[in-house]
């Protein structure tokens, strides 16, 4: 559908709302990108762009050094004006809680991070995000009016109504409807994604996966899930749960598993699993920090130990690669840092297991954005989910920073 000068007031309304959801979750970008991302033509999107510049909600960005693609001088970049609107991430992690406030041209204006004790409950975890929010915002000068929502992030399976489901890594949570309990304690609206998907749209938007079609995130760390990004879009399945890689069974007379079944991946492979392997193993209380931190050091034991994880892990990644074909798979969680050590067995277990075409479509790659790619995740679900920021005239600008949402 395009625009032109007798097409109704509605498709070009439409139009117009359209390129401003593309800046939105585009951020800093070329009018050629968002021509790509809505399906209109240049020449729409730069009359478009043109209408928002002058209205002010668009402005001009200083270009990077980025080079046009066959060389030649990078493409004029474009945003939303910064004051078009807000977004807050949280992402409530194992042992720690993180906090963040960025506009709609992608600029971070404040972070915060607290540690927190283990097994936290929800009502703990709520009371303190909120504390934290109100800090970024008093940080950035920022009014909340201006938020038009609040992106939250919970490492277990999180359903589509909402309900966070049965997790071994935050237990207190479980069965809560924890964006529903955000939001009325922030008075904002709060949308929910699990830890791995949320790092998945990260990677996707900012790192190691911009500009790619078809994206696997892996999040290695106390346990172990996937985010799936196709077309630019999370795919969750019908209930909220894919990418549940972690419960891939590869021995169905394993141990048992905290889900239920056996002989699941994460009960060889996730952090937890390989911390308990060697803290037998050596006779000494070991944690997954202490693990990575000897295997750079050089520690055969430690680096066997990963090494292995890897080769599981790259099992369950093959039987992934033949299902959906995925152009390049990034790897993340603290387990990352690790580095060939877990990911060389990872890349040969996928080439040995997966049908030759899928093995040699995929690239394995280490994560762009490390231990803030769930918390960025959290901001980068306001600007996927939310509606358009603003398409009224230019005095609304401003008064969309004071009653945004």
């Amino acid at each position: 559908m395009e625009e032109d000068a007798g097409a109704p007031p509605s498709l070009r309304e439409s139009n117009r709302l359209r390129v401003v959801q593309a800046l939105q979750i585009l951020g800093v970008t070329s009018r050629a990108d968002v021509a790509r991302r809505t399906g209109l033509s240049r020449s729409t999107v730069s009359t478009i762009v043109s209408a928002l510049q002058a209205e002010g909600l668009v402005v001009d960005r200083q270009a990077d050094s980025r080079t046009a693609a066959g060389g030649g001088r990078p493409p004029a970049l474009i945003a939303l004006n910064p004051g078009a609107g807000l977004a807050i991430g949280i992402d409530f992690g194992k042992r720690h809680l993180a906090v963040a406030l960025a506009d709609l041209s992608h600029e971070l204006l404040a972070e915060e991070w607290r540690d927190m004790s283990d097994d936290y409950d929800a009502e703990t975890g709520i009371e303190r995000a909120a504390e934290l929010v109100e800090r970024v915002l008093d940080a950035a000068g920022a009014d909340p009016g201006g938020v038009l929502g609040v992106g939250m992030g919970l490492p277990g399976p999180v359903h589509r109504s909402g309900v966070v489901g049965s997790s071994a890594i935050l237990p207190g949570w479980a069965g809560t409807h924890a964006a529903e309990r955000m939001g009325e304690r922030l008075g904002i609206r709060v949308w929910l994604g699990n830890d791995a998907n949320l790092g998945a749209l990260a990677e996707a938007t900012w790192g190691a996966g911009r500009a790619v079609g078809g994206l696997v995130y892996l999040k290695l760390a106390t346990g172990i899930g996937a985010g799936i990004v196709i077309g630019g879009r999370l795919f969750e399945g019908a209930g909220g749960t894919a990418g549940e890689i972690g419960h891939t069974s590869l021995d169905e007379t394993g141990d048992i598993c905290r889900c239920g079944s056996r002989g699941c991946l994460e009960t060889y492979a996730s952090g937890t699993a390989i911390a308990s392997l060697l803290s037998r193993s050596l006779a000494e209380e070991l944690t997954l920090d202490d693990v990575l931190a000897r295997a750079i050091k050089g520690d055969p034991g430690c680096r066997r130990a990963l090494a292995d994880a890897g080769r599981h892990i790259g099992a369950a990644v093959a039987d992934l690669c033949n299902l959906i074909n995925p152009e390049r798979i990034v790897v993340g969680g603290s387990m990352a840092v690790a580095g060939d050590v877990l990911l060389d067995p990872l890349r040969e277990a996928v080439g040995l297991r997966a049908i030759p075409s899928a093995a040699e479509d995929v690239e394995i790659v280490p994560g762009e954005l490390g231990g803030r790619a769930e918390l960025l995740g959290a901001v980068a679900l306001v600007l996927h989910e939310a509606g358009p920021a603003w398409s009224g005239p230019a005095p609304a600008v401003q008064q969309a920073t004071a009653t945004g949402g």
